[in-house]
């Protein structure tokens, strides 16, 4: 037991959540927490979320703060990630996962639209990358960036056009940084979740849609938020994921292994 605990300690370590308010950021969240790093949820216009998630990580002894912070723009971003290292010291752990996305018919995609999705998914999550592996070089002990695409980046869905291409670039993205970064022991991973739709999503969600869904998945089921900490936890590792760097790795209970 002492192995798997030093394995996956992340005692002393300090670790942001980007779109850590929702559900399934907020249980990366608080999955890093409880394996022992004090931990910043970011959030843009759900504060109260960001605090139901810090609450229930002091709840259980963890230290949490959160920061407000709008991906698309480059100075309220920065000045929550300087909030960060000036309260704790520097930052070892950087989770990519803020996330909007549409139905809108690819021939009605207006260009507003085609730019906040781009904006939230994509674009954001590149200047907290480069803003967080600025402060880890000067730290000099690397650290873990791990975004969070889509299971649609790779095979594509219909009624998610302009999120899957955004998911897409992330995967381009998240290779292209672990070279980039790799001489400064930065590793740069992205998880592939598949179909983890939130209780309230799940609703919305037509007896259809869901058959074809579960069609597609050999597990025949959606995934649960808590099925994203092991993977999450894993390559936040210093020591258990010290050799994984530019991987994209899908956690989708088979959804893109199927074809016919």
């Amino acid at each position: 037991m002492d192995y798997i605990n030093n394995l996956f300690s992340l005692n002393g370590k300090v670790a942001i959540v980007v779109g850590g308010s929702g559900v399934l950021g907020g249980e990366m969240a608080k999955t890093l927490a409880k394996a022992g790093a004090k931990t910043a949820v970011f959030y843009s216009g759900n504060r109260e979320g960001a605090e139901e998630q810090a609450a229930e990580i002091e709840k259980e002894g963890g230290e949490a703060m959160i920061c407000q912070a709008n991906v698309r723009e480059q100075d309220s971003l920065q000045q929550a990630i300087d909030k960060v290292e000036e309260n704790w010291g520097g930052i070892d752990i950087l989770v990519n996962a803020p996330g909007v996305n549409s139905t809108t018919p690819v021939m009605e995609i207006t260009e507003e639209e085609w730019n906040k999705i781009l904006d939230i998914n994509l674009k954001g999550a590149f200047l907290a990358s480069r803003m967080v592996a600025e402060k880890m070089k000067a730290q000099g002990k690397g650290g873990s960036i791990i975004n969070i695409s889509s299971a649609s980046s790779e095979i594509p869905l219909s009624k998610v056009f302009t999120y899957s291409i955004s998911k897409a670039g992330m995967n381009n993205m998240t290779r292209f940084l672990a070279r980039e970064w790799a001489p400064d022991n930065i590793r740069v991973n992205a998880l592939m979740p598949g179909f983890f739709p939130a209780e309230q999503n799940r609703k919305i969600l037509t007896e259809e849609r869901r058959k074809s869904i579960f069609g597609h998945t050999p597990m025949n089921r959606y995934g649960e938020p808590e099925e994203l900490s092991g993977a999450i936890l894993w390559l936040a590792s210093e020591k258990a994921a010290s050799f994984v760097t530019g991987a994209v790795i899908p956690v989708d209970g088979g959804f893109t292994a199927q074809t016919i």
